[in-house]
């Protein structure tokens, strides 16, 4: 190891990730121009490492190559290094992780790859030790084959980079397809269901094998189908999986919020990193959970969800931090695993066996020796029998017990926090927050929610409105993607519905009509992921698929669906049907991988509906009829607030049809309308309510 004491060009960056790597004897270089002119200057090769500041495999291969003198002397003599976040610049990566995709078939972080001065790649990999070993390639190995061949066959690897990059023009090129039809879609939905259904794991829950992601939009997606066709299956199958994550070790018992994902298939086993994202996605699965079945389970987790985050995510200045490291004092999971004689220690003989016993913390350990808190094979109830206790009594000492041990926790050297804010997982946040404030009435959730749209609008837009991505240490930077503005939108309509304040469904409007100015494809339909004014890459990427976060595409159908029956503008039901056509031919062939755009096409297919409630913002039967429509489970459901007097006008000029939608002698009314027809409004809440059925 060789970390050298004296900076690289690294240390001028604010990214964390790149001040991670700020002290390597790498000669890095960020992403610039300036390092791809070296390239073309000097005739070499451009070795491209991408990550992120909390991904654990990144860390090692920074111990194992970027630390190591001998590593760093090939790179430097033969390459120009270029280091990049992936989080700052998901353009990049989204690039350059296709093309790994392609060239081996799997992806992940740290990304690497081998290219051209063009920026056209001819090698891609992700993580490799610095000598060969358990049959991976030894990254010396490469290094040093690559520049001794680079100086005989050049044009062998231009050739190859060329074939690369038109491959990949060729691949997001997409063009539109045909109105599938209503048929075809609902073949589409149930396909889904079925292959839902036949990856199912009935003992843990989840899809397919370890590791086990959680997908959340996915869980989204079997709840609306569930709700649409009577299917009980797809709502057993999202709610097992809900329960066997919240009582595995992939879930923070100790101090809430959930890991990225899981190593093994009984969720016990977490990869340590908490992202922001997961979070947010996660907490509004299991508030649609806690809509749909009543299950006060769902309301805990959500609630616990956003005690973690508005606790260590949550800015001074109002945004939201990106994530927190699995590693701590150089060991993954060291802050979070625990063994009986620590327990003890702190809460005493009597109270750590109580505890110990719920949580699995035994002398040998599930992880490394030590145990990760989970309660896979233990409930409280069943060990409040065990104790003699009343599920009450067993419920309120057990919770007692986890604060001491939080307490104590809270003492522990802890994981690294990348504090960097980034509009499009911000706004996924917001979206969060303000269903949980409207769902369960926590006013809180929705004042900081607030807070984080103040935030961005203050510090994360130009002057000329333009929408930037990232804000770090002061310092706004990066044109903003198709994901922040999609992402930012549904945070935006979520705040609507938590606060009926017009002005923010005013501005996910702006923000979606100046989406589709900067990203829109006019020739094959759908979104670019990065915007008109953008670096031009090798390609221009449009992604539809829904992983760890659903696509920026999948998300801007939903948006559009929701603001047209929000407005009544017909121009963006017109976009969302091109959004369909666009994209239905891909979807079709596996659709599992596409969850949200799924969510998408179950609103498109309807019978969506648009439920106007009228009168005094402070009259009790307001808020019943509020309620009432806020709380259950309805996904293909939009509602507008359209206050009495003055503070009208502000929805009627963003929903004009809003304008003879108006209270009836003064008595709280309803307005239910679907396949543009309005039933005759009522002023009865049970009325209301059997309308809603």
């Amino acid at each position: 190891m060789n970390n050298s004491k004296v900076p690289n060009r690294l240390s001028k960056e604010k990214s964390p990730y790149l001040l991670q790597h700020a002290h390597n004897p790498v000669d890095w270089y960020p992403w610039s121009n300036e390092a791809f002119e070296k390239a073309k200057r000097e005739d070499k090769p451009v070795f491209l490492s991408i990550g992120y500041s909390t991904c654990h495999w990144c860390h090692v291969m920074e111990r194992e190559c970027f630390e190591d003198g001998e590593v760093a002397q090939v790179l430097n003599s033969g390459y120009v290094a270029i280091k990049v976040d992936r989080e700052e610049r998901p353009d990049i990566d989204h690039t350059y992780m296709s093309v790994c995709q392609a060239m081996t078939g799997q992806g992940g972080w740290p990304l690497t790859a081998l290219m051209t001065p063009e920026k056209k790649p001819f090698f891609a990999g992700t993580y490799f030790p610095k000598k060969a070993r358990q049959g991976m390639p030894g990254l010396m190995d490469i290094l040093t084959r690559v520049r001794d061949k680079w100086k005989q066959e050049r044009d062998k690897f231009v050739s190859a980079g060329d074939q690369v990059a038109r491959a990949i023009q060729y691949q997001t090129g997409m063009p539109s397809g045909d109105n599938p039809g209503k048929e075809n879609l609902e073949d589409m939905l149930k396909k889904a269901f079925v292959q839902y259904k036949s990856q199912f794991d009935k003992q843990y829950g989840g899809f397919g094998t370890a590791p086990r992601f959680p997908t959340p939009h996915a869980l989204s997606f079997l709840l609306r189908y569930w709700k649409r066709n009577g299917e009980k299956e797809a709502l057993a199958m999202a709610e097992k999986t809900l329960e066997s994550m919240f009582r595995g070790g992939i879930y923070d018992h100790i101090g809430y919020g959930f890991s990225r994902y899981s190593t093994d298939k009984k969720w016990l086993v977490p990869h340590f990193e908490k992202m922001l994202y997961d979070n947010a996605l996660l907490a509004m699965a299991y508030t649609e959970a806690y809509q749909a079945t009543g299950r006060e389970l769902y309301a805990r987790v959500a609630k616990e969800i956003f005690t973690y985050v508005l606790r260590d995510m949550h800015s001074p200045e109002g945004g939201f931090f990106s994530a927190e490291d699995a590693d701590s004092e150089g060991e993954e999971g060291k802050f979070y695993v625990w063994s009986p004689s620590e327990i003890k220690e702190v809460l005493g003989e009597k109270d750590g066996e109580i505890f110990c016993r719920l949580y699995d913390i035994t002398s040998h350990g599930n992880f490394e020796g030590r145990s990760i808190p989970n309660l896979i094979a233990q409930t409280p109830e069943n060990a409040a029998g065990e104790f003699n206790m009343q599920a009450r009594e067993f419920t309120d000492l057990t919770d007692r017990l986890r604060q001491k041990i939080f307490a104590a926790r809270e003492k522990r050297v802890h994981p690294y926090k990348d504090d960097k804010i980034l509009t499009a997982w911000n706004g996924l946040m917001i979206a969060a927050l303000a269903k949980g404030a409207a769902v369960f009435g926590e006013s809180v959730y929705s004042q900081a929610a607030e807070r984080a749209v103040n935030f961005i609008y203050r510090k994360l837009k130009r002057e000329d409105g333009r929408l930037l991505a990232r804000y770090r240490d002061g310092e706004p930077a990066i044109p903003a993607f198709l994901d922040d503005y999609a992402f930012l939108a549904w945070g935006l309509l979520e705040l609507y519905g938590a606060t009926f304040e017009a002005d923010y469904l005013g501005k996910s409007l702006a923000l979606t009509k100046q989406m589709i100015n900067l990203f829109q494809d006019k020739q094959n339909e759908g979104f670019y992921f990065n915007g008109a004014d953008a670096e031009e890459l090798i390609t221009r990427p449009k992604e539809i698929y829904d992983g760890a976060l659903p696509s920026g595409n999948s998300v801007a159908l939903v948006n559009l669906l929701r603001l047209a029956l929000l407005t009544g503008d017909n121009n963006l039901t017109e976009l969302a049907e091109k959004q369909i056509n666009a994209f239905a031919n891909i979807v079709k062939e596996h659709p599992r991988g596409y969850a949200h755009f799924l969510i998408g096409a179950h609103f498109f297919l309807g019978p969506a509906r648009g439920v106007v409630i009228a009168g005094e913002a402070g009259d009790p039967g307001v808020k019943r009829m509020l309620q009432a429509v806020r709380r259950q489970f309805l996904p293909d459901t939009v509602i507008i607030f359209h206050p009495a007097g003055d503070a009208d006008q502000g929805i009627e000029t963003l929903a004009p049809y809003t304008k003879e939608q108006r209270s009836i002698d003064g008595m709280a009314t309803a307005y239910v309308c679907q396949n543009y027809t309005c039933q005759s409004p009522v002023t009865d809440f049970d009325k209301l309510s059997g309308m809603l059925i």
